[in-house]
């Protein structure tokens, strides 16, 4: 298994009838046109919502949103007003209709593109409609998402992590000095 994993919780539905859901089966697949997956299992409560509207939107989390995130992954949508229970604030979406996650730093709209059934889960192929970001974590000198400062959460074996040190950025074991 690959590991670790970005802990998001997937935000579906309506204003008026959403849900939220935890995933870790989720990743970029595409920079031109920005794509990316989630893996859903059809049983979920949220399958029919997604694959009704053709879209969700991938919240990222946080540690302070650590137990909101495990929550929704044990909880149904069914039984329990995911909303109220965890005091998550659901927002309007700008290029969707689904609410995105308030508390959330960085959240990613997107359009159904295909879904390929897979067994157990079912990967859902999506467009990047638009990306809407915590405005205090943008450098404002170069207007890149300041990820170190996000306190993201991670997911591997069961287990939950915040994210780690930085080692590196792309391309610095052959730059020139």
């Amino acid at each position: 298994m690959i590991y670790p994993l970005p802990a998001v919780l997937v935000t579906c539905g309506t204003m008026e009838n959403s849900n939220m859901l935890t995933v870790a089966w989720t990743g970029t697949i595409c920079s031109d046109p920005a794509m990316c997956y989630i893996s859903v299992r059809p049983e979920r409560y949220s399958y029919p919502m997604i694959t009704e509207r053709m879209e969700f939107t991938i919240n990222l989390t946080t540690e302070a949103m650590a137990r909101a995130t495990d929550w929704c992954g044990v909880r149904s949508g069914r039984d329990y007003d995911k909303w109220k229970e965890t005091g998550l604030t659901p927002e309007p979406g700008v290029a969707v209709g689904c609410p995105h996650i308030k508390e959330s730093p960085m959240s990613i709209e997107c359009r159904v593109k295909e879904i390929i059934r897979l067994g157990s889960h079912d990967m859902m192929i999506a467009e990047v409609l638009d990306v809407l970001a915590d405005e205090a974590l943008i450098d404002p000198e170069t207007g890149k998402f300041e990820l170190e400062k996000a306190g993201l959460l991670n997911y591997s074996h069961g287990n939950y992590y915040t994210q780690g040190e930085h080692v590196g950025r792309f391309g610095w074991t052959v730059k020139k000095k």
